[in-house]
């Protein structure tokens, strides 16, 4: 076990791509190692299956499997990290921050607490923690997540956990308040009041989602795909309005705005003031990436796109939906998305995009330097089976539109 642990440093398992502790490893046939999301994304963004490591170009996209070894390998990494992280003792492991909760046993470096407790008053470490999980007694008592103001989850006239809402009065309680004070008034439990509000805000923000929806889309443009910066293996409709990526790359002039690399085209209209906004259908497509792009970007390298190198973009890859932040931002992903709404405003510096069915934002950029021209921007990813379909941009709701143009005259 020994030998074998001196192989288990963490430089042995990192993926070159994202600089992390691999997840979900998978083989390349040039015998590279990578995080499975991670070549999937740098090839769906890329005009050739190329290992970012040796470069060797792969003429057929290779079908990635986990790579078992290296995953229990991994695995045993991660156990032994934890393992140690977990050994070494107390002031190493948790001592606590400011702004986070202290141990209150703890004696001189007051470690992290993991918990409180309603019945002591008092918040603990792991190690102080352990005879309210192990002893008869301290097991009824409330635990809670670390709180700094115990108190104020005590009644003050009774000394006593707040543990009911009082729906008569409003109010939190305790169970002897519910007999002595309250003994006539409507109660449920905290945690159930507490979900109930919960429900009712949530309803309330999409609520408000819908009404700023139909905001943004009182600045809808009309936006078509501008050929002459298609990448060479990208099919746009007559129309401009839809674009999927081909099996073959197409000979096309390498004027200055094509771009090369990236699997990509940008709209004819570009933007350098006010507000606008557009919506994209990306039912049944399994990655794609919108947005809009700076007229200066270059178009001719390999890049992961950043607001840094002129992109304001989000995407979706692998059941993954992503703003391409640096580093990027994993976002929820609870249902496919159908439509998506992308929404600028220059002078504010804003980016926001919108799950337009479903009236819920999906990410904002905010406090953006834009200069200069900006222009739509769409990548469809490669074409496998099950990302045939198409990027169309879709018209947005006229009537809409007409309330909101009525409104402003």
């Amino acid at each position: 076990m020994s030998a074998a642990s001196c192989l288990l440093s963490e430089d042995r398992f990192l993926c070159s791509i994202c600089q992390d502790v691999f997840t979900d490893p998978v083989s390349t046939p040039c015998g590279h190692n990578f995080c499975k999301n991670c070549i999937s994304q740098h090839w769906d963004i890329s005009e050739r299956f190329e290992c970012p490591m040796c470069k060797k170009v792969f003429y057929t996209k290779t079908e990635l499997h986990i790579n078992s070894f290296i995953s229990e390998m991994v695995s045993q990494f991660r156990l032994e990290t934890q393992q140690k992280s977990t050994s070494s003792s107390s002031s190493e492991q948790q001592a606590a921050k400011p702004g986070e909760v202290p141990c209150d046993i703890c004696t001189g470096t007051k470690l992290k607490a993991l918990k409180s407790c309603l019945v002591c008053l008092a918040s603990y470490c792991q190690t102080h923690l352990e005879p309210h999980l192990t002893m008869k007694g301290l097991k009824r008592h409330q635990l809670i997540d670390p709180e700094e103001n115990l108190e104020g989850r005590m009644c003050m006239k009774h000394d006593q956990p707040l543990e009911l809402f009082c729906k008569t009065d409003q109010t939190c309680v305790c169970m002897l308040c519910s007999v002595i004070d309250h003994k006539t008034h409507e109660f449920v439990p905290l945690r159930e009041e507490y979900e109930g509000k919960k429900a009712e805000l949530g309803k309330d923000m999409k609520k408000l989602f819908e009404a700023e929806l139909k905001r943004v889309q009182q600045y809808a443009v009309d936006v078509t795909l501008d050929p002459d910066t298609a990448h060479p293996k990208l099919i746009l409709s007559r129309n401009g309005k839809q674009v999927h990526c081909g099996d073959r790359r197409k000979k096309r002039p390498d004027n200055p705005e094509r771009f090369l690399v990236f699997l990509c085209v940008s709209g004819k209209q570009s933007f350098s003031s006010g507000r606008f906004y557009f919506e994209v259908q990306v039912k049944e497509k399994t990655r794609w990436i919108l947005g809009v792009v700076r007229e200066s970007v270059n178009r001719k390298k390999k890049i992961t796109p950043s607001p840094e190198k002129g992109y304001w973009t989000v995407g979706v890859y692998e059941n993954i939906c992503v703003a391409f932040e640096d580093p990027e931002v994993r976002l929820p992903l609870q249902s496919g998305f159908e439509k998506v709404g992308v929404f600028v405003d220059y002078e504010e510096g804003l980016v926001s995009f919108y799950d337009a069915d479903h009236a819920a934002l999906i990410y904002s950029f905010t406090g953006c330097s834009f200069t200069g021209k900006l222009y739509p921007f769409f990548c469809p990813g490669v074409n496998d089976d099950d990302n045939s379909a198409p990027l169309i941009i879709c018209p947005v709701n006229q009537s809409v539109r007409s309330f909101y143009m009525r409104k402003c005259e």
